[in-house]
């Protein structure tokens, strides 16, 4: 017998009419996931006086991604995108550019926290507070998830616009690299050999500019990790004559540490 839902129609109609009218509603909830988080993605790299004298303008560079968190004047990157040094004779210092666009705000920055060992940095600044993301648990992420990241894949050759992409946790793995070729090894790495830690590996693309990006869940905004693969493919993959393509990510709550050494 066929049984018929309250309004008249088949229940296997009805069924089939729900699942189409929802695929455009999901669809519009990553857009809605996208536009909140844009807002608090910023780039992360160096910057000059505003004024200097005619024809010797020093160009601003944008080396990597950072996100707001908190009471909105504190940024997450990766500690690889801080610059070695800044060219203190003509005033370069660290900044943060928030907006969208060729009209980017300009933030003088300084480091508040820094963790060689996760590759992870907490930046400071003391301008008017930015939208912020919030930190979800990375406890709680399993192999299969679907994750979205926020990004400057090609840094700011177009202007500041955030690029999205999505992808899945294909992987939970461990940092560390094997011990056969430890003599290779620098102190970080080594520290990361003695004391290994899982990163989450993903089956999309990061580029270069995306070091410091925000992973979230697509449907929250929660953040679940940071975009890396500098170190960790300089820890999992340095024994490979061309290294993978492969995405890795670090997990939240090695953030949540580091603010809370900024807290203290």
């Amino acid at each position: 017998m066929t049984r018929f839902h309250p309004n008249g129609l088949p229940a296997l109609v009805w069924l089939v009419c729900s699942a189409l009218v929802a695929q455009p509603l999901a669809a519009a909830s990553l857009a809605d996931v996208i536009e909140g988080v844009r807002p608090a993605i910023v780039g992360v790299g160096t910057s000059y006086p505003p004024r200097q004298p005619i024809g010797e303008r020093r160009p601003d560079s944008l080396r990597g991604t950072g996100f707001v968190v908190g009471n909105g004047h504190l940024i997450v990157t990766n500690y690889h995108v801080l610059p070695e040094l800044l060219d203190h004779d003509n005033q370069q210092m660290l900044a943060v550019f928030s907006g969208r666009g060729r009209q980017a705000v300009v933030h003088p920055a300084e480091i508040a926290a820094q963790d060689p060992v996760h590759d992870l940095a907490i930046l400071r600044i003391t301008s008017a507070p930015l939208p912020t993301l919030r930190l979800g648990d990375s406890a709680t992420v399993r192999e299969g998830d679907a994750v979205a990241f926020t990004g400057f894949p090609i840094g700011g050759v177009l202007g500041l616009y955030p690029v999205t992409h999505r992808g899945m946790v294909s992987a939970i793995t461990p940092v560390a690299r094997t011990a056969d070729a430890a003599r290779d090894l620098n102190a970080v790495q080594l520290q990361r050999m003695r004391n290994p830690f899982d990163v989450f590996q993903l089956d999309a693309t990061a580029y270069p500019g995306n070091s410091g990006s925000p992973v979230y869940d697509p449907q929250t905004g929660a953040v679940i990790g940071v975009v890396n693969s500098v170190f960790v493919k300089e820890s999992r993959e340095s024994v490979l004559e061309r290294p993978s393509g492969i995405s890795y990510v670090i997990p939240v709550t090695w953030v949540r540490e580091l603010l809370d050494r900024v807290a203290h």
